[in-house]
Protein backbone atom coordinates (compact mmCIF):
# COMPACT_ATOMS: atom_id res chain seq x y z
CA UNK A 1 0.00 0.00 0.00
CA UNK A 2 1.33 3.43 -0.96
CA UNK A 3 0.23 6.88 0.16
CA UNK A 4 0.79 10.41 -1.10
CA UNK A 5 -0.27 13.76 0.30
CA UNK A 6 -3.06 15.59 -1.48
CA UNK A 7 -4.60 19.00 -0.88
CA UNK A 8 -7.93 17.54 0.20
CA UNK A 9 -6.57 14.60 2.23
CA UNK A 10 -4.37 11.56 1.92
CA UNK A 11 -4.54 9.61 -1.32
CA UNK A 12 -4.08 5.87 -0.77
CA UNK A 13 -3.48 3.08 -3.27
CA UNK A 14 -4.33 -0.30 -1.77
CA UNK A 15 -5.11 -3.92 -2.59
CA UNK A 16 -6.92 -4.61 0.70
CA UNK A 17 -10.35 -5.26 -0.94
CA UNK A 18 -8.74 -7.71 -3.38
CA UNK A 19 -6.92 -9.44 -0.53
CA UNK A 20 -10.17 -9.93 1.37
CA UNK A 21 -12.03 -11.20 -1.70
CA UNK A 22 -9.41 -13.79 -2.68
CA UNK A 23 -9.45 -15.52 0.73
CA UNK A 24 -10.69 -19.14 0.81
CA UNK A 25 -13.38 -20.02 3.32
CA UNK A 26 -11.90 -20.56 6.77
CA UNK A 27 -12.64 -20.90 10.46
CA UNK A 28 -12.14 -17.16 10.76
CA UNK A 29 -15.10 -16.58 8.44
CA UNK A 30 -17.23 -18.85 10.62
CA UNK A 31 -16.31 -16.62 13.54
CA UNK A 32 -17.78 -13.67 11.65
CA UNK A 33 -20.94 -15.59 10.80
CA UNK A 34 -21.47 -16.64 14.43
CA UNK A 35 -20.55 -13.29 15.94
CA UNK A 36 -22.67 -11.18 13.61
CA UNK A 37 -25.33 -13.44 12.15
CA UNK A 38 -26.78 -14.81 15.36
CA UNK A 39 -28.57 -11.55 16.14
CA UNK A 40 -31.25 -12.40 13.57
CA UNK A 41 -32.09 -15.38 15.75
CA UNK A 42 -33.02 -12.88 18.45
CA UNK A 43 -35.19 -10.91 16.03
CA UNK A 44 -36.98 -14.09 15.00
CA UNK A 45 -37.46 -15.02 18.64
CA UNK A 46 -38.94 -11.60 19.41
CA UNK A 47 -41.43 -11.46 16.54
CA UNK A 48 -42.59 -15.04 16.92
CA UNK A 49 -43.01 -14.99 20.68
CA UNK A 50 -45.12 -11.83 20.54
CA UNK A 51 -47.36 -13.31 17.86
CA UNK A 52 -47.83 -16.56 19.76
CA UNK A 53 -48.44 -15.07 23.20
CA UNK A 54 -50.91 -12.44 21.97
CA UNK A 55 -53.94 -14.43 23.06
CA UNK A 56 -52.43 -15.18 26.48
CA UNK A 57 -51.64 -11.52 27.17
CA UNK A 58 -55.29 -10.64 26.55
CA UNK A 59 -56.55 -13.21 29.08
CA UNK A 60 -57.46 -12.23 32.65
CA UNK A 61 -54.57 -12.89 35.02
CA UNK A 62 -51.80 -12.18 32.48
CA UNK A 63 -50.66 -9.12 34.42
CA UNK A 64 -51.45 -6.71 31.59
CA UNK A 65 -54.63 -4.98 30.52
CA UNK A 66 -54.28 -5.48 26.78
CA UNK A 67 -56.19 -7.12 23.92
CA UNK A 68 -54.90 -9.65 21.42
CA UNK A 69 -55.48 -7.15 18.61
CA UNK A 70 -53.36 -4.55 20.43
CA UNK A 71 -50.48 -7.04 20.69
CA UNK A 72 -50.56 -8.13 17.03
CA UNK A 73 -51.57 -4.68 15.82
CA UNK A 74 -50.40 -1.73 17.94
CA UNK A 75 -47.42 -3.43 19.61
CA UNK A 76 -46.30 -5.02 16.33
CA UNK A 77 -46.56 -1.70 14.51
CA UNK A 78 -44.60 0.06 17.27
CA UNK A 79 -41.88 -2.59 17.10
CA UNK A 80 -41.57 -2.08 13.35
CA UNK A 81 -41.74 1.72 13.70
CA UNK A 82 -38.91 1.54 16.23
CA UNK A 83 -36.92 -0.65 13.85
CA UNK A 84 -37.43 1.84 11.01
CA UNK A 85 -36.37 4.85 13.07
CA UNK A 86 -33.52 2.88 14.62
CA UNK A 87 -32.26 1.86 11.20
CA UNK A 88 -32.10 5.49 10.05
CA UNK A 89 -30.59 6.79 13.29
CA UNK A 90 -27.97 4.08 13.72
CA UNK A 91 -27.38 3.66 9.97
CA UNK A 92 -25.98 7.15 9.64
CA UNK A 93 -23.71 6.59 12.64
CA UNK A 94 -22.57 3.23 11.25
CA UNK A 95 -21.19 4.93 8.15
CA UNK A 96 -19.68 7.71 10.27
CA UNK A 97 -18.36 5.90 13.38
CA UNK A 98 -17.71 2.42 12.04
CA UNK A 99 -19.37 -0.98 11.87
CA UNK A 100 -18.00 -2.50 15.07
CA UNK A 101 -18.84 0.35 17.43
CA UNK A 102 -22.43 0.38 16.23
CA UNK A 103 -23.08 -3.35 16.20
CA UNK A 104 -21.98 -3.39 19.85
CA UNK A 105 -24.13 -0.39 20.83
CA UNK A 106 -27.29 -1.52 19.01
CA UNK A 107 -27.14 -4.99 20.54
CA UNK A 108 -26.81 -3.41 24.00
CA UNK A 109 -29.92 -1.30 23.30
CA UNK A 110 -31.83 -4.41 22.28
CA UNK A 111 -30.67 -6.28 25.38
CA UNK A 112 -31.83 -3.56 27.77
CA UNK A 113 -35.17 -2.99 26.04
CA UNK A 114 -36.20 -6.63 25.85
CA UNK A 115 -35.23 -7.17 29.49
CA UNK A 116 -37.46 -4.26 30.48
CA UNK A 117 -40.29 -5.67 28.36
CA UNK A 118 -40.20 -8.73 30.60
CA UNK A 119 -41.15 -6.64 33.64
CA UNK A 120 -44.08 -4.84 31.96
CA UNK A 121 -46.75 -3.88 34.50
CA UNK A 122 -49.03 -1.86 32.21
CA UNK A 123 -49.81 -1.68 28.50
CA UNK A 124 -48.02 1.63 27.99
CA UNK A 125 -44.80 0.15 29.40
CA UNK A 126 -45.13 -2.88 27.11
CA UNK A 127 -45.69 -0.64 24.07
CA UNK A 128 -42.76 1.64 24.95
CA UNK A 129 -40.22 -1.13 25.28
CA UNK A 130 -41.49 -2.98 22.22
CA UNK A 131 -40.71 0.25 20.36
CA UNK A 132 -37.23 0.49 21.92
CA UNK A 133 -36.52 -3.18 21.24
CA UNK A 134 -37.28 -2.52 17.58
CA UNK A 135 -35.11 0.61 17.75
CA UNK A 136 -32.11 -1.53 18.65
CA UNK A 137 -32.88 -4.26 16.11
CA UNK A 138 -33.26 -1.68 13.32
CA UNK A 139 -29.72 -0.46 13.91
CA UNK A 140 -28.49 -4.04 13.78
CA UNK A 141 -29.76 -4.45 10.21
CA UNK A 142 -27.59 -1.60 8.93
CA UNK A 143 -24.46 -2.34 10.97
CA UNK A 144 -24.46 -6.12 10.57
CA UNK A 145 -25.24 -6.34 6.85
CA UNK A 146 -22.58 -3.72 6.12
CA UNK A 147 -19.93 -5.58 8.12
CA UNK A 148 -20.83 -8.99 6.69
CA UNK A 149 -20.61 -7.92 3.06
CA UNK A 150 -17.33 -6.09 3.64
CA UNK A 151 -15.68 -9.05 5.40
CA UNK A 152 -16.93 -12.03 3.36
CA UNK A 153 -15.13 -12.97 0.07
CA UNK A 154 -17.00 -12.06 -3.11
CA UNK A 155 -17.55 -15.65 -4.26
CA UNK A 156 -19.37 -16.51 -1.00
CA UNK A 157 -21.09 -13.20 -0.28
CA UNK A 158 -24.52 -14.09 -1.65
CA UNK A 159 -25.01 -17.42 0.07
CA UNK A 160 -23.56 -16.22 3.38
CA UNK A 161 -25.70 -13.08 3.43
CA UNK A 162 -28.82 -15.11 2.69
CA UNK A 163 -27.97 -17.76 5.28
CA UNK A 164 -27.37 -15.15 7.97
CA UNK A 165 -30.54 -13.20 7.24
CA UNK A 166 -32.42 -16.49 7.04
CA UNK A 167 -31.23 -17.44 10.53
CA UNK A 168 -34.06 -15.19 11.71
CA UNK A 169 -36.17 -18.30 11.33
CA UNK A 170 -34.08 -20.39 13.67
CA UNK A 171 -35.12 -17.84 16.25
CA UNK A 172 -38.70 -18.22 15.04
CA UNK A 173 -38.51 -21.98 15.62
CA UNK A 174 -37.10 -21.36 19.08
CA UNK A 175 -39.74 -18.74 19.78
CA UNK A 176 -42.53 -21.07 18.71
CA UNK A 177 -41.35 -23.94 20.86
CA UNK A 178 -40.55 -21.61 23.75
CA UNK A 179 -44.05 -20.16 23.65
CA UNK A 180 -45.52 -23.65 23.96
CA UNK A 181 -43.69 -24.12 27.23
CA UNK A 182 -44.27 -20.56 28.42
CA UNK A 183 -48.03 -20.77 27.79
CA UNK A 184 -48.40 -24.05 29.63
CA UNK A 185 -50.12 -23.03 32.87
CA UNK A 186 -49.17 -26.37 34.42
CA UNK A 187 -45.58 -25.14 34.35
CA UNK A 188 -45.82 -21.35 34.68
CA UNK A 189 -48.51 -19.01 35.95
CA UNK A 190 -50.30 -16.87 33.38
CA UNK A 191 -48.41 -13.74 34.44
CA UNK A 192 -44.97 -15.42 34.50
CA UNK A 193 -44.41 -17.60 31.44
CA UNK A 194 -44.59 -14.88 28.82
CA UNK A 195 -42.16 -12.72 30.84
CA UNK A 196 -39.57 -15.49 30.84
CA UNK A 197 -39.54 -15.56 27.03
CA UNK A 198 -38.38 -11.94 26.91
CA UNK A 199 -35.90 -12.51 29.71
CA UNK A 200 -34.36 -15.36 27.72
CA UNK A 201 -33.93 -13.00 24.75
CA UNK A 202 -31.91 -10.66 26.96
CA UNK A 203 -29.71 -13.53 28.17
CA UNK A 204 -28.99 -14.67 24.62
CA UNK A 205 -28.17 -11.11 23.58
CA UNK A 206 -25.62 -10.88 26.38
CA UNK A 207 -23.91 -14.08 25.19
CA UNK A 208 -23.77 -12.75 21.62
CA UNK A 209 -22.34 -9.47 22.92
CA UNK A 210 -19.44 -11.39 24.46
CA UNK A 211 -18.75 -13.29 21.22
CA UNK A 212 -19.01 -10.15 19.10
CA UNK A 213 -16.11 -8.46 20.90
CA UNK A 214 -13.75 -10.62 18.81
CA UNK A 215 -15.12 -9.46 15.44
CA UNK A 216 -12.83 -6.79 13.91
CA UNK A 217 -13.77 -3.49 12.36
CA UNK A 218 -14.27 -3.59 8.60
CA UNK A 219 -10.87 -2.97 6.93
CA UNK A 220 -12.71 -1.36 4.02
CA UNK A 221 -14.29 1.19 6.36
CA UNK A 222 -10.99 1.84 8.14
CA UNK A 223 -9.24 2.37 4.82
CA UNK A 224 -11.61 5.08 3.65
CA UNK A 225 -11.63 6.85 7.02
CA UNK A 226 -7.89 7.42 7.24
CA UNK A 227 -7.02 4.38 9.37
CA UNK A 228 -5.19 2.40 6.70
CA UNK A 229 -2.44 1.19 9.04
CA UNK A 230 -5.05 -0.43 11.28
CA UNK A 231 -6.75 -1.93 8.23
CA UNK A 232 -3.41 -3.36 7.10
CA UNK A 233 -2.81 -4.98 10.48
CA UNK A 234 -6.24 -6.60 10.53
CA UNK A 235 -5.98 -8.00 7.01
CA UNK A 236 -2.44 -9.27 7.57
CA UNK A 237 -3.60 -11.02 10.75
CA UNK A 238 -6.49 -12.67 8.88
CA UNK A 239 -4.18 -13.81 6.08
CA UNK A 240 -1.74 -15.34 8.56
CA UNK A 241 -4.52 -17.28 10.27
CA UNK A 242 -5.91 -18.56 6.97
CA UNK A 243 -2.48 -19.58 5.67
CA UNK A 244 -1.72 -21.42 8.92
CA UNK A 245 -5.06 -23.24 8.67
CA UNK A 246 -4.63 -24.40 5.07
CA UNK A 247 -0.87 -24.96 5.29
CA UNK A 248 0.03 -23.08 2.12
CA UNK A 249 0.53 -19.54 0.84
CA UNK A 250 -2.41 -17.54 -0.47
CA UNK A 251 -2.55 -16.59 -4.16
CA UNK A 252 -1.50 -13.10 -5.12
CA UNK A 253 -4.36 -10.59 -4.99
CA UNK A 254 -5.40 -9.02 -8.28
CA UNK A 255 -6.41 -5.39 -8.50
CA UNK A 256 -5.71 -2.16 -6.65
CA UNK A 257 -7.86 0.77 -5.64
CA UNK A 258 -6.86 4.40 -5.22
CA UNK A 259 -8.97 6.52 -2.89
CA UNK A 260 -8.84 9.96 -1.32
CA UNK A 261 -9.51 9.45 2.36
CA UNK A 262 -12.14 11.48 4.16
CA UNK A 263 -13.91 11.39 7.49
CA UNK A 264 -17.55 11.57 6.44
CA UNK A 265 -20.03 11.90 3.59
CA UNK A 266 -22.74 14.57 3.64
CA UNK A 267 -26.46 13.89 3.43
CA UNK A 268 -26.48 15.79 0.11
CA UNK A 269 -23.98 13.31 -1.34
CA UNK A 270 -25.97 10.37 0.00
CA UNK A 271 -29.20 11.73 -1.49
CA UNK A 272 -27.55 12.40 -4.85
CA UNK A 273 -26.08 8.91 -4.89
CA UNK A 274 -29.38 7.18 -4.09
CA UNK A 275 -31.85 9.34 -6.04
CA UNK A 276 -29.74 10.40 -9.02
CA UNK A 277 -26.61 8.35 -9.68
CA UNK A 278 -28.23 5.00 -8.81
CA UNK A 279 -31.89 5.71 -9.50
CA UNK A 280 -32.67 2.32 -11.07
CA UNK A 281 -31.05 0.48 -8.17
CA UNK A 282 -33.12 2.56 -5.78
CA UNK A 283 -36.34 1.53 -7.50
CA UNK A 284 -35.19 -2.08 -7.22
CA UNK A 285 -34.36 -1.82 -3.52
CA UNK A 286 -37.62 -0.10 -2.66
CA UNK A 287 -39.68 -2.68 -4.58
CA UNK A 288 -37.97 -5.65 -2.93
CA UNK A 289 -38.41 -4.25 0.56
CA UNK A 290 -42.05 -3.29 0.04
CA UNK A 291 -42.93 -6.78 -1.16
CA UNK A 292 -41.18 -8.76 1.55
CA UNK A 293 -42.03 -6.34 4.37
CA UNK A 294 -45.75 -6.50 3.74
CA UNK A 295 -45.77 -10.25 3.33
CA UNK A 296 -43.89 -10.95 6.55
CA UNK A 297 -44.89 -8.11 8.85
CA UNK A 298 -48.53 -8.09 7.78
CA UNK A 299 -49.25 -11.79 7.64
CA UNK A 300 -46.91 -13.75 9.90
CA UNK A 301 -47.62 -11.39 12.79
CA UNK A 302 -51.22 -12.66 12.70
CA UNK A 303 -50.71 -16.31 11.84
CA UNK A 304 -51.53 -17.46 15.36
CA UNK A 305 -54.77 -15.45 15.27
CA UNK A 306 -55.76 -17.12 11.98
CA UNK A 307 -55.28 -20.58 13.47
CA UNK A 308 -57.34 -19.80 16.56
CA UNK A 309 -60.06 -17.85 14.73
CA UNK A 310 -60.71 -20.10 11.74
CA UNK A 311 -59.51 -23.53 12.87
CA UNK A 312 -60.10 -23.44 16.64
CA UNK A 313 -56.47 -24.26 17.39
CA UNK A 314 -55.84 -23.79 21.13
CA UNK A 315 -53.66 -20.83 22.01
CA UNK A 316 -51.02 -23.05 23.56
CA UNK A 317 -50.66 -25.13 20.38
CA UNK A 318 -50.08 -22.42 17.76
CA UNK A 319 -46.34 -22.61 18.37
CA UNK A 320 -46.19 -26.11 16.82
CA UNK A 321 -47.62 -24.84 13.55
CA UNK A 322 -45.40 -21.79 13.47
CA UNK A 323 -42.33 -23.94 14.11
CA UNK A 324 -43.07 -25.86 10.89
CA UNK A 325 -43.40 -22.62 8.92
CA UNK A 326 -40.21 -21.28 10.44
CA UNK A 327 -38.28 -24.39 9.40
CA UNK A 328 -39.43 -23.89 5.80
CA UNK A 329 -38.32 -20.28 5.99
CA UNK A 330 -34.87 -21.24 7.23
CA UNK A 331 -34.26 -23.93 4.62
CA UNK A 332 -35.16 -21.56 1.77
CA UNK A 333 -32.05 -19.34 2.07
CA UNK A 334 -29.95 -22.29 3.25
CA UNK A 335 -30.68 -24.50 0.22
CA UNK A 336 -31.13 -21.80 -2.43
CA UNK A 337 -28.37 -19.44 -1.28
CA UNK A 338 -25.57 -20.97 -3.34
CA UNK A 339 -27.61 -20.44 -6.51
CA UNK A 340 -27.49 -16.67 -5.94
CA UNK A 341 -23.70 -16.92 -6.40
CA UNK A 342 -23.79 -19.40 -9.32
CA UNK A 343 -27.00 -18.99 -11.31
CA UNK A 344 -26.94 -15.29 -10.51
CA UNK A 345 -28.75 -12.54 -8.65
CA UNK A 346 -31.24 -11.50 -11.33
CA UNK A 347 -32.66 -14.95 -12.05
CA UNK A 348 -32.81 -16.01 -8.41
CA UNK A 349 -34.21 -12.80 -6.93
CA UNK A 350 -36.98 -12.48 -9.52
CA UNK A 351 -37.89 -16.18 -9.44
CA UNK A 352 -38.10 -16.44 -5.64
CA UNK A 353 -40.34 -13.39 -5.43
CA UNK A 354 -42.59 -14.52 -8.28
CA UNK A 355 -42.86 -18.12 -7.09
CA UNK A 356 -43.78 -17.10 -3.55
CA UNK A 357 -46.38 -14.66 -4.86
CA UNK A 358 -48.01 -17.20 -7.17
CA UNK A 359 -48.08 -19.84 -4.44
CA UNK A 360 -49.65 -17.34 -2.04
CA UNK A 361 -52.39 -16.56 -4.57
CA UNK A 362 -53.06 -20.30 -4.72
CA UNK A 363 -53.19 -20.51 -0.94
CA UNK A 364 -55.66 -17.61 -0.82
CA UNK A 365 -57.92 -19.38 -3.32
CA UNK A 366 -57.86 -22.66 -1.39
CA UNK A 367 -58.55 -20.81 1.87
CA UNK A 368 -61.48 -19.01 0.26
CA UNK A 369 -62.90 -22.34 -0.97
CA UNK A 370 -62.73 -23.78 2.54
CA UNK A 371 -60.39 -26.51 1.31
CA UNK A 372 -57.74 -26.05 3.98
CA UNK A 373 -57.33 -27.34 7.49
CA UNK A 374 -54.88 -25.97 10.05
CA UNK A 375 -52.33 -28.54 8.90
CA UNK A 376 -52.75 -28.03 5.16
CA UNK A 377 -52.72 -24.22 5.54
CA UNK A 378 -49.45 -24.58 7.41
CA UNK A 379 -48.08 -26.79 4.61
CA UNK A 380 -49.06 -24.18 2.01
CA UNK A 381 -47.44 -21.43 4.03
CA UNK A 382 -44.32 -23.53 4.40
CA UNK A 383 -44.05 -23.79 0.59
CA UNK A 384 -44.75 -20.09 0.07
CA UNK A 385 -42.21 -18.98 2.61
CA UNK A 386 -39.50 -21.39 1.46
CA UNK A 387 -39.13 -19.16 -1.60
CA UNK A 388 -40.23 -15.90 0.04
CA UNK A 389 -37.56 -16.21 2.73
CA UNK A 390 -34.78 -16.50 0.17
CA UNK A 391 -36.25 -13.53 -1.70
CA UNK A 392 -36.60 -11.43 1.43
CA UNK A 393 -33.01 -12.15 2.45
CA UNK A 394 -31.86 -11.16 -1.04
CA UNK A 395 -33.42 -7.72 -0.52
CA UNK A 396 -30.89 -7.03 2.25
CA UNK A 397 -28.11 -8.51 0.14
CA UNK A 398 -29.07 -6.30 -2.80
CA UNK A 399 -29.11 -2.92 -1.06
CA UNK A 400 -25.94 -3.72 0.87
CA UNK A 401 -23.87 -4.45 -2.24
CA UNK A 402 -25.17 -2.19 -5.04
CA UNK A 403 -24.40 1.21 -3.46
CA UNK A 404 -21.00 2.80 -2.74
CA UNK A 405 -19.04 1.88 0.37
CA UNK A 406 -19.44 5.28 2.01
CA UNK A 407 -23.24 5.09 1.89
CA UNK A 408 -23.70 1.34 2.46
CA UNK A 409 -25.14 1.34 5.99
CA UNK A 410 -27.31 4.38 5.32
CA UNK A 411 -28.62 2.81 2.10
CA UNK A 412 -29.57 -0.38 3.94
CA UNK A 413 -31.23 1.71 6.64
CA UNK A 414 -33.07 3.91 4.16
CA UNK A 415 -34.60 1.11 2.10
CA UNK A 416 -35.34 -1.01 5.14
CA UNK A 417 -37.08 1.91 6.85
CA UNK A 418 -38.97 3.07 3.77
CA UNK A 419 -40.10 -0.38 2.67
CA UNK A 420 -40.85 -1.63 6.15
CA UNK A 421 -42.74 1.55 7.09
CA UNK A 422 -44.97 1.12 4.05
CA UNK A 423 -45.58 -2.60 4.50
CA UNK A 424 -44.61 -3.28 8.08
CA UNK A 425 -46.42 -0.54 9.97
CA UNK A 426 -49.62 -0.36 7.94
CA UNK A 427 -49.56 -4.12 7.38
CA UNK A 428 -49.98 -5.34 10.97
CA UNK A 429 -52.58 -2.68 11.69
CA UNK A 430 -54.58 -3.59 8.58
CA UNK A 431 -54.17 -7.31 8.97
CA UNK A 432 -55.14 -7.29 12.65
CA UNK A 433 -58.43 -5.64 11.63
CA UNK A 434 -59.02 -8.08 8.77
CA UNK A 435 -58.44 -11.26 10.78
CA UNK A 436 -60.36 -9.97 13.81
CA UNK A 437 -63.58 -9.80 11.77
CA UNK A 438 -63.63 -13.60 11.51
CA UNK A 439 -64.65 -13.29 7.83
CA UNK A 440 -62.85 -15.55 5.37
CA UNK A 441 -63.03 -12.95 2.62
CA UNK A 442 -61.14 -10.37 4.69
CA UNK A 443 -58.24 -12.74 5.35
CA UNK A 444 -58.20 -13.79 1.69
CA UNK A 445 -57.88 -10.11 0.73
CA UNK A 446 -54.83 -9.74 2.98
CA UNK A 447 -53.23 -12.80 1.38
CA UNK A 448 -53.90 -11.42 -2.10
CA UNK A 449 -52.40 -8.02 -1.30
CA UNK A 450 -49.21 -9.67 -0.02
CA UNK A 451 -49.04 -11.96 -3.06
CA UNK A 452 -49.58 -9.10 -5.50
CA UNK A 453 -46.78 -7.02 -4.00
CA UNK A 454 -44.37 -9.97 -4.07
CA UNK A 455 -45.14 -10.63 -7.75
CA UNK A 456 -44.73 -6.95 -8.61
CA UNK A 457 -41.33 -6.87 -6.90
CA UNK A 458 -40.31 -10.01 -8.77
CA UNK A 459 -41.09 -8.36 -12.10
CA UNK A 460 -39.06 -5.29 -11.14
CA UNK A 461 -36.12 -7.54 -10.22
CA UNK A 462 -36.34 -9.34 -13.56
CA UNK A 463 -35.53 -6.05 -15.30
CA UNK A 464 -33.44 -4.13 -12.78
CA UNK A 465 -31.50 -6.62 -10.60
CA UNK A 466 -27.72 -6.10 -10.74
CA UNK A 467 -25.43 -8.96 -11.78
CA UNK A 468 -23.32 -8.79 -8.62
CA UNK A 469 -22.41 -12.47 -8.24
CA UNK A 470 -18.67 -13.04 -7.79
CA UNK A 471 -17.82 -9.35 -8.18
CA UNK A 472 -16.04 -7.19 -5.63
CA UNK A 473 -18.08 -4.52 -3.90
CA UNK A 474 -15.84 -1.83 -5.39
CA UNK A 475 -16.54 -3.18 -8.90
CA UNK A 476 -20.31 -3.27 -8.36
CA UNK A 477 -20.39 0.30 -7.04
CA UNK A 478 -17.31 2.50 -7.25
CA UNK A 479 -16.52 4.20 -3.90
CA UNK A 480 -17.29 7.91 -3.79
CA UNK A 481 -13.73 8.49 -2.59
CA UNK A 482 -12.14 6.54 -5.46
CA UNK A 483 -9.93 8.46 -7.89
CA UNK A 484 -9.31 7.76 -11.52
Amino acid sequence: MTTAQADTGRTVTTNIPARLDRLPWSRWHWTIVIGLGTVWILDGLEVTVVGNIASRLSEPGSGLSISSGQVTGVAAALYVAGACLGALFWGRLTDKWGRKKLFMITLAVYLAATALTAVSFDSWWFFLFRFLTGFGIGGEYAAINSAIDELIPAQYRGRVDLMINGSFWLGAVGGSLLSIVALNTDIFAKDVGWRLTFALGAVLAFVILLVRRHVPESPRWLLIHGRDEEAERIVTSIEERVEAEQGSALPRPEGELTIRQRRSVTFVEIARTVFSDYRRRSVLGFSLFIGQAFLYNAITFGFGAILTTFFDVPTGDTGYYFAVIAIGNFFGPLLLGKLFDTVGRRVMISSTYLLSGVLLFGTAWLFDQGSLSAGSLTACWCAVLFFASAGASSAYLTVSEVFPMETRAMSIAFFYALGTAAGGISGPLLFADLTSTGKVGDTVLAFQIGAGLMCAAGLVAAFLAVRAEGRSLEDIAKPLTATG
